[in-house]
């Protein structure tokens, strides 16, 4: 059985950074997501920098890096502090993905190899037999199946940009479970997504991935409004 251990595609370290920069900033960013460093925490550079064994320039590199993508709040006199990933949040992130990701999608619908849209049905098989019965593996499984169609782009700003938030998003979703309409929706959007590859339809793909990304940050919404009404009652 293949193992699809989600690692971002090659090249899409954090533009700009040191490597010891970038490694500081993966783990902190992994902590946050992961809910090990808490909405709203404190981050001191020096406990930071204590408990990463390393020097405190790399700490404060990694927090600028995660600053400007919204996951660290600095504010003056005041340090820094972990950004709640909240409903407004995710709504943003989402959002963005719906316009990114038809234009990478469109891209790959003209250069897409056989082998691109047999490795394509090749994982969607594995999906399907997965059938949702393991949550992490289908979520690293649909992971591989868009950076197929991405990792490849030209834009490797827009390729990092669109890996970066679909791991808060993974991480966020994996806290729910996906609804029997929204599995059946995901697995007829993936099979009509590699028909319209095939068939070298780039806008009607680029329509259809918009469509799926939004049902997907939906979906996340919905069950973050349940839990909220959950916890207030």
């Amino acid at each position: 059985m293949d193992n699809y251990k989600a690692q971002p595609p090659a090249g899409m370290e954090p533009s700009g950074a040191s490597n010891e920069g970038a490694s500081i900033y993966m783990q902190i960013r992994d902590d946050i997501i992961s809910g090990r460093l808490k909405a709203n925490e404190r981050l001191v550079v020096a406990d930071l920098a204590k408990r990463l064994n390393t020097s405190t320039n790399p700490i404060r590199e990694a927090l600028q890096l995660l600053r400007g993508e919204g996951f660290v709040i600095i504010s003056p006199n005041r340090g820094a502090r972990v950004r709640p990933i909240d409903q407004n949040f995710v709504r943003d992130i989402y959002e963005i993905g719906v316009l990114i990701e038809p234009a990478l999608t469109r891209w790959f619908v003209g250069m897409a190899t056989h082998e691109d849209i047999a490795e394509l049905e090749r994982i969607q098989g594995e999906i399907e037999d997965n059938n949702f019965a393991d949550a992490l593996r289908h979520s690293e499984l649909d992971t591989r199946f868009h950076t197929i169609m991405y990792e490849r782009h030209y834009n490797q700003h827009a390729a990092e940009l669109w890996w970066k938030h679909r791991e808060v998003l993974r991480a966020v979703s994996r806290r729910f479970n996906f609804t029997l309409a929204r599995r059946a929706q995901v697995m007829r959007e993936h099979r009509e997504l590699i028909q319209l590859i095939k068939n070298g339809e780039a806008d009607a793909a680029a329509a259809l991935v918009a469509q799926h990304v939004e049902g997907s940050g939906r979906h996340i919404l919905e069950h973050m409004r349940a839990a909220e009404a959950a916890r207030a009652s």
